[in-house]
């Protein structure tokens, strides 16, 4: 037998002996031509040599030991269709230089050989691609993991800052800059938040590109994370946020159901984001509270429901002693809350509330005049004017007159 060529084995299958050394230049010059590790070969190539030559077909442990091949792969970032052509491409420089096939001038004998060779492949092929899939998944499982556990602690923000700077880094979030929080939330039984940030994810990095940016699902809703700067990548039509974007993208996606936006502030620093996602969320609170039936909220607009919302008892107060006086109209307080609701909101023109009443205006000042009546506020004294409309906003967020208001202790 001539020194480089494969014999019959001795040993144990599937590991090189000295005999073996040849191998190493199929296996080199299969991992150059594919651009991947010739250690994932391991001993792949003396598993074909010994089937060649022998007929042998692997053991169990050899197969397994090609499947974790595969998981190495995986794990090194080298793809299952590259892995695979490293083999096929290694399987055929092999056969060129095998001597039962070179040398043997029996058809028959390398038809066996052939064939012996084959199934050793499809089986390592198979088990490799099997054991790249199984590592691919427990990676996909544990980003995930690393994800929803980054996301969790970046929104409570209570974690410990430098550590949190350091996780957000492979998201490609500076936690240095400042950032908006949106939350989206299905208003009916026909949107999934889970199925809704995937397509979500990709219109907001078309829209804002992929950095600064992270769409995740948390209780039934999608948490959006986007720059707050207002760098040209990022720029937007004049009066557009990113509420009102993130609501035109579901449109233009055509998600299924009704959807509410929730936007909160930007705020820079690691704890920004915590900070504009509570606001996103105590807008969602207030929205389902006060029953707007509007498809984007912003914190900044429902700023002084969060200071009203804040002292409960002084609301109550504030609302049984300046409103409930209204009470005694006939009908109740609503027509003439609902005036009051109307002329502030319009703000403070007779004529526009008027239209939006569809009353006259005479109506309108006519009701106003009943209210200074009742109440002893007038509107157009500023000082009874912001105590009557802090009134107002408080009903409106205990749900007044509809709502008894608690008793008095």
């Amino acid at each position: 037998m001539t020194r480089g060529q494969p014999g019959p084995r001795s040993g144990r299958p599937g590991t090189p002996t000295a005999s073996d050394d040849w191998l190493a230049s199929v296996a080199a010059s299969a991992a150059a031509a594919c651009q991947a590790p010739a250690d994932l070969l391991g001993g792949y190539l003396p598993l074909l040599a010994d089937a060649a030559i022998n007929g042998r077909r692997p053991d169990a442990w050899e197969l397994d030991a090609v499947r974790e091949l595969g998981r190495h792969a995986a794990a090194q970032g080298v793809g299952a269709r590259r892995a695979v052509d490293l083999y096929l491409s290694a399987a055929w420089r092999l056969w060129r230089q095998l001597p039962v096939v070179v040398r043997s001038s029996d058809p028959e004998k390398v038809r066996r050989a052939a064939e012996a060779v084959l199934r050793v492949l499809d089986d390592a092929i198979g088990v490799l691609v099997d054991g790249h899939q199984t590592e691919r998944r427990e990676m996909i499982r544990h980003e995930e993991a690393q994800r929803a556990a980054f996301v969790d602690d970046l929104l409570r923000g209570d974690a410990d800052v430098s550590r949190l700077v350091e996780r957000a880094e492979p998201f490609g979030i500076d936690l240095g800059k400042a950032h908006h929080v949106a939350l989206v939330a299905p208003r009916d039984g026909e949107g999934a938040a889970d199925r809704a940030a995937i397509p979500l994810e990709r219109a907001v990095v078309e829209r804002f590109g992929d950095r600064e940016v992270l769409v995740a699902s948390k209780d039934g809703r999608v948490v959006v994370v986007v720059p707050g700067g207002s760098a040209p990548a990022f720029a937007l039509p004049d009066g557009v946020d990113v509420g009102t974007v993130v609501q035109q993208e579901l449109r233009r996606r055509k998600l299924a159901g009704r959807w509410l936006v929730a936007a909160g502030r930007a705020f820079p620093g690691a704890y920004g984001v915590a900070r504009s996602y509570e606001e996103a969320l105590e807008a969602l609170t207030f929205a389902d509270r006060l029953g707007l039936d509007t498809d984007v909220v912003h914190a900044r607009d429902l700023l002084v429901y969060r200071v009203l919302g804040r002292d409960q008892a002084a609301i109550v107060d504030l609302v049984r002693d300046v409103l409930t006086p209204l009470s005694q109209v006939r009908g109740g307080a609503e027509v003439l809350l609902e005036t009051l609701r109307d002329y502030f909101d319009a703000g403070e023109v007779a004529t526009e509330a008027a239209r939006r009443l569809h009353v006259s205006v005479r109506t309108v000042t006519y009701r106003l005049a009943r209210v200074a009546q009742l109440t002893g506020y007038r509107v157009s004294r500023p000082d009874q004017r912001f105590s009557l409309h802090a009134a107002v906003l408080g009903a409106r967020l205990l749900d007044w007159p509809a709502t008894p208001l608690p008793p008095e202790p």
